[in-house]
């Protein structure tokens, strides 16, 4: 990568880690409790003299996955789901041909919180429906060079079927870079293995992401290097292939241990590109070594679309001029794979003042969807071609039950069954929802309305879709592709409210594909509505949940969505969760909940896993007065709770941890007390 082109991250100040989970009746602590943060290390040596505030030197030879104490934290708790490729939003995107990659920075290197922030201003990426591989991105020579992605990105990734993988950079001298530590990295033990590769593997499997992006950039190596480097990239793709771990290599250093971006693959990386699983391709392509790349990797036996092709949007985001007809023409096959360096540009780039959440969502939108905002109706003058356009999306909505708050990981307040239990802002990807992967397709004849992610009021979490216009025309809103089967007491349930105006609501639900790329898919119309077709529904808090048997369909679900009608606008109508299910199981309880280490009002805390499926833990406080307060909510099972205080009269802090399941219903709870 040119180095021009890079924002070199540098240690920052750390965020206010969102509080959370809970904590256990014995004696107090001896352990201090400290913050724990995503992992970071250099391959075996450190720089000399002492870190920066907030920096820890490790290397990662010395690494022992028992002896860490923050592991418990950063590891992921969702497998890699499967997913499935439905019938194309629209006549343009290709299943089969290029995929998307993307490198995104979510933090620093240091200080990076692992379980998420007491801030709604994050990266919370939700279009993953495009993703087929994200890497987590950064490193610097005065933090480390290898890092490992935190718990919240990878458990929102592998709900959405993308593995993830960390990152180990190798600066240019340009920016600190020491030769050393690409020898450390290569080096072998006395039986001629390299133990780093073994290492890799092992911190993978051990946090639970994919594998390896390998960026190796520091300049002034020789044959003999490149030979070792070589045999260290065949070794770790040997050992994660075993594991199901990937590699990928990017376009930098040569088989003559050189740092020389090709652009291109070619004789001076091949050998690279086949001991591993792709190659990112550095931004010096054109549209003919792009092209002559595809046929090489014909050539080689591979995939072209294993080579993802380098497009910097650090700077520009949409507003980038990149070939596209290069990479995604419209009239042929695609060329390659895109790889997309730094997309959180869609929230870099707002001003300080305009980064509420809905302002990041309506840019990412905008990057993902394009200019229509609408993927069954793109814009083809669009000069942003949006992966919509080109990349068939993809689903993991295949087996019940299944259910979504539309929490993308992110808000302003939490909120349960209507309520706010917290007015604390906070981040946590891992608690994000499988979400709709077509935002937002409207089928109207009709004014479209406007559809996003609302932040003012949600069911639960922090945020719901909101549809507000005048609906002069019945309008259809694609909610989710499925493969979920129907059986005789299969039921969904909606939870919404209308704000403004009145409307009809049905239910839509499409019991085959559509009849091709583009097309409307089959939907039948279920009034909601008590009494029709064995409806029921109940109300609380301006809001309204509706259970609708799917008597008369049989088979799988398709699709899902709403067809809303206006008796009266214009229409702000609240779409707060959707499940569908069978029965109804409640989640055990977890167990052996303790405080693990204290210092103050800053608790460590662990727990031993509820059994069964748990897609979160929740942890409340119960307060002197009888009221509960939210603290926080994790997919592990161990979380820091910050700056804890006494409530007046209080001598001891009472806790409670719920074992959440898929349909969002919790577990008796497991009290915890902790002394002051």
């Amino acid at each position: 990568m040119n180095p021009s082109r890079r924002t070199v991250l540098i240690a920052g100040t750390a965020a206010a880690l969102l509080p959370a989970a809970p904590a256990a009746a014995a004696a107090r602590p001896r352990a201090t409790a400290t913050p724990p943060y995503a992992s970071y290390w250099y391959p075996d040596s450190v720089p000399a003299g002492s870190p920066g505030t907030g920096i820890t030197w490790r290397s990662l030879k010395t690494w022992r996955a028992a002896d860490d104490a923050d592991l418990a934290f950063n590891a992921a708790s969702v497998p890699l789901a499967p997913r499935f490729t439905p019938t194309p939003a629209n006549t343009t995107a290709r299943p089969g041909q290029a995929r998307v990659q993307a490198l995104v920075s979510f933090g620093p290197t240091s200080s990076n919180p692992a379980q998420g922030s007491a801030t709604a201003d994050y990266y919370a990426l939700t279009h993953w429906a495009y993703l087929d591989e994200l890497v987590f991105w950064g490193g610097s020579a005065g933090e480390g060079l290898i890092l490992a992605p935190n718990a919240p990105i990878v458990d929102a990734a592998h709900r959405h079927g993308v593995p993830v993988l960390g990152n180990i950079f190798l600066p240019p001298t340009a920016y600190g870079g020491r030769l050393e530590w690409t020898r450390d990295l290569v080096q072998k033990d006395a039986t001629g293995h390299h133990p780093l590769a073994a290492q890799l593997v092992a911190v993978a499997a051990a946090h639970g992401f994919d594998g390896w992006f390998l960026n190796a950039e520091t300049g002034g190596g020789d044959t003999a290097l490149g030979t070792a480097m070589l045999g260290f990239v065949e070794e770790l793709k040997s050992l994660a292939a075993a594991a199901r771990q990937r590699v990928t290599w990017y376009d930098a250093m040569t088989v003559n241990g050189t740092v020389s971006w090709q652009g291109a693959l070619n004789r001076q990386n091949q050998a690279f590109f086949q001991a591993a699983d792709d190659m990112f391709v550095d931004f010096r392509w054109s549209a003919n070594t792009l092209a002559a790349s595809a046929i090489r990797a014909g050539q080689l036996g591979r995939d072209r679309y294993e080579l993802w092709a380098g497009v910097d949007v650090e700077s520009n985001g949409s507003n980038a001029t990149v070939d596209w007809d290069a990479i995604v023409p419209a009239a042929k096959a695609h060329v390659t794979s895109i790889g997309f360096y730094r997309p959180e540009w869609t929230r870099n780039h707002l001003p300080a003042d305009r980064r509420a959440p809905e302002d990041f969502h309506a840019a990412d939108d905008r990057f993902w969807s394009g200019r229509s905002l609408d993927p069954s109706r793109p814009d083809g003058a669009d000069p942003w071609r949006a992966p919509a356009l080109s990349v068939a999306d993809r689903s993991t909505v295949s087996a019940l039950p299944f259910a979504s708050v539309f929490n993308t990981g992110h808000g302003l307040r939490w909120y349960e069954d209507g309520a706010v239990t917290s007015d604390a802002p906070w981040n946590h990807l891992g608690l994000q929802d499988r979400l709709p992967s077509r935002r937002w397709v409207v089928r109207t004849a009709g004014e479209r309305p406007a559809v996003s992610f609302d932040f003012a009021d949600a069911w639960r979490g922090g945020s719901s879709v909101l549809v507000a216009g005048g609906l002069d025309r019945p309008a259809v809103l694609d909610l989710y592709a499925t493969r979920l089967p129907i059986g005789v007491d299969t039921v969904v349930e909606l939870t919404y409210r209308t704000e403004a105006g009145s409307v009809d609501v049905e239910l839509a639900v499409a019991t085959a594909e559509p009849g091709g790329a583009g097309a409307t898919p089959p939907y039948r119309y279920l009034p909601v509505r008590p009494g029709v077709r064995g409806a029921r529904v109940r109300t609380g808090g301006g809001w309204r949940t509706a259970t609708l048997p799917l008597t008369g369909l049989s088979g799988t679900a398709h699709a899902l969505g709403v067809r809303l009608t206006a008796t009266e606008g214009p229409v702000r109508w609240r779409l707060g969760a959707l499940a569908v299910r069978d029965a109804v199981t409640t989640p055990a309880a977890p167990s052996g909940a303790r405080v693990t280490a204290a210092n103050g009002g800053d608790l460590r805390l662990a727990w031993n896993a509820a059994p069964g499926t748990v897609r979160h833990y929740t942890l409340h406080r119960l307060l002197p007065d009888g009221t509960r307060r939210f603290l926080g909510a994790t997919g592990q099972r161990a979380f820091f709770l910050g700056g804890l205080r006494a409530e007046q009269g209080e001598t001891a802090a009472r806790f409670e941890l719920h074992a959440v399941g898929e349909l969002y219903n919790a577990s008796t709870p497991v009290t915890v007390t902790h002394p002051w």
